[in-house]
């Protein structure tokens, strides 16, 4: 690939100094940093950076762009997932998934946190194009059949840790869908498969989470007794949902919090004060496209959380971009610098899916792409992203 340089170098800790170079190999090794001018460097305008790290997505989903309104809330746009999922055939499905995975790629991802309730992306990952972490959910509220729901994931989890890597990673691990859609038996059943695996689970997507946790009121009762599920063993706690289930779940486990649009301060401070290892990713467009808000990051920064990027699934995004999540973040969040913002989607991307000695910073001996950003110094234009290597 021979030598790169830019007007500015974001190594996916912050900016490198003026001039300096990226020496890179054909296969997109980091050869070499250099600090001065190098008369083979080819100039790039803009920003070079690595690859982005999308930590939250939902592949299989992507037949359903646009299916489902937006705005609804999350009560009403969880009752149309399973209601239109299955309206396509197996074909129309993977032409969806294979486009998806391509717009990854072109919008500069190269890692991504899968989630997968079914074997169907197995297809993608077998395309060697991208580092995978697919967290496979378990779901079920009713304790009675906690061991079945699991049997459910673990057969899938199963299908993902025999498929073969090639040059990119796979991996894989049994995870919780959301507080709200796991019984505390299937909790402890998650947390006892691999006692030290990484834990993704969507956290405070809506105020009616908490409200469930603290007084078994609210539109999630009346969900469940809608669709039939027993939740009379469930005894609300008196406290928000992530105060409730942490103490279920193992603190050696890394956790990546999901969306968390109405986390509390005192959420925060309790997931920091129990948990060795605390991510929390924030799907920007996802949370607009679903609830029309986003959450607190100003608070989130100040109780110094390591904050990453996600997409969330094309049922609730219009796009796969993570550079147009940032760009939403910094037009509600106008005194975040891009410095901070790109290392979220970098390096903080990189380390909460457990990939950070491969990926997420431009380092002598990683591989972790490079891409190219227009247009952040133009006021009131979208910027553009484009893969270099």
């Amino acid at each position: 690939m021979g030598f790169l340089t830019a007007k500015h170098i974001h190594n996916g800790h912050g900016w490198l100094p003026s001039g300096s170079v990226i020496e890179v190999s054909d296969d997109g090794l980091i050869i070499s940093i250099l600090d001065k001018p190098h008369p083979e460097a080819v100039f790039y305008e803009g920003i070079l950076a690595p690859g982005f790290i999308n930590a939250h997505c939902h592949l299989e989903l992507s037949h359903m762009k646009g299916l489902v309104p937006e705005h609804t809330g999350l009560i009403p746009f969880l009752k149309n997932i399973p209601k239109h999922r299955n309206d396509f055939n197996a074909e129309q499905k993977k032409t969806a998934r294979y486009n998806a995975h391509e717009e990854l790629l072109s919008n500069g991802v190269v890692a991504l946190g899968d989630i997968a309730n079914t074997t169907d992306t197995l297809d993608v990952r077998a395309i060697d194009k991208l580092h995978f972490c697919t967290f496979v959910e378990s779901i079920g509220f009713a304790e009675i059949n906690a061991q079945k729901f699991f049997g459910f994931a673990k057969e899938t989890y199963n299908a993902f840790a025999e498929q073969v890597g090639g040059k990119k990673r796979l991996m894989q691990s049994i995870v919780p869908h959301a507080p709200y859609s796991v019984s505390f038996s299937l909790f402890k059943l998650i947390n006892t498969h691999r006692d030290d695996v990484l834990i993704s689970i969507h956290n405070q997507e809506s105020e009616e989470e908490n409200r469930y946790f603290t007084t078994k009121e609210g539109h999630i009762s009346d969900l469940f007794h809608s669709l039939g599920i027993d939740d009379s063993l469930f005894t609300p706690s008196g406290l928000s949902s992530l105060q409730s289930f942490t103490d279920w779940l193992s603190p050696g486990h890394p956790f990546i919090f999901v969306h968390n649009t109405y986390s509390k301060r005192e959420d925060v401070q309790h997931a920091h004060s129990r948990i060795q290892e605390v991510y929390w990713c924030l799907c920007p467009n996802a949370n607009l496209y679903i609830e029309n808000t986003l959450p607190d990051i100003d608070m989130f920064i100040s109780e110094g959380a390591n904050i990453c990027i996600g997409t969330d699934s094309l049922a609730s995004n219009h796009q796969l971009c993570i550079l147009s999540e940032l760009y939403s973040i910094k037009e509600r969040y106008p005194h975040l610098d891009w410095e901070t913002l790109i290392t979220w989607a970098t390096r903080n991307g990189a380390y909460a899916l457990q990939m950070q000695d491969i990926t997420g910073t431009i380092e002598i001996g990683k591989m972790p792409g490079i891409i190219q950003i227009n247009g952040l110094d133009n006021a009131g234009v979208k910027p553009a992203v484009k893969r270099i290597v």
